[in-house]
């Protein structure tokens, strides 16, 4: 029987669900807006959510449990600095899940995940290759 067992495995192992999932923290921090399918972002949301709550209380403990948490301390400085400071009177419900159809190729549901009140500049921001600066060096 199934009691109690509230997460989806997504067929992956533990090590890898966790992995995945903390790249997918710090790209949804980076970003704030990312595409994945259905399911998973069903599984992000809760951890974004958590992550937000431990950069909305602060300190260093707290700091060091969501770097435990999600690996990237570029990040997880965004987190407690500018994303904890614009949620600070919001008591939850930090993000959102809008639909986005269906993948071509497989049909897996598609979903956009992001932040409610999401910096739209920071869509793309630092990804990719940088091109400019190899074009001055020379």
């Amino acid at each position: 029987m199934r009691h109690g067992k509230v997460h989806r495995k997504l067929n992956r192992t533990a090590e890898h669900r966790k992995a995945m999932f903390a790249n997918m923290c710090a790209a949804l921090i980076k970003h704030e807006q990312i595409v994945t399918t259905l399911p998973k972002a069903k599984e992000l949301r809760p951890i974004v959510e958590k992550l937000v709550t431990l950069g909305k209380k602060g300190g260093l403990a707290l700091r060091r449990q969501a770097i435990s948490e999600m690996r990237d301390k570029d990040q997880v400085r965004k987190l407690f600095d500018t994303i904890a400071t614009r949620y600070k009177d919001r008591q939850g419900g930090y993000t959102r899940i809008i639909k986005a159809g269906f993948r071509y190729g497989d049909n897996a549901p598609m979903a956009v995940i992001e932040f409610v009140d999401r910096d739209v500049d920071a869509k793309g921001k630092d990804s990719g290759p940088v091109l400019a600066k190899e074009a001055e060096a020379a």
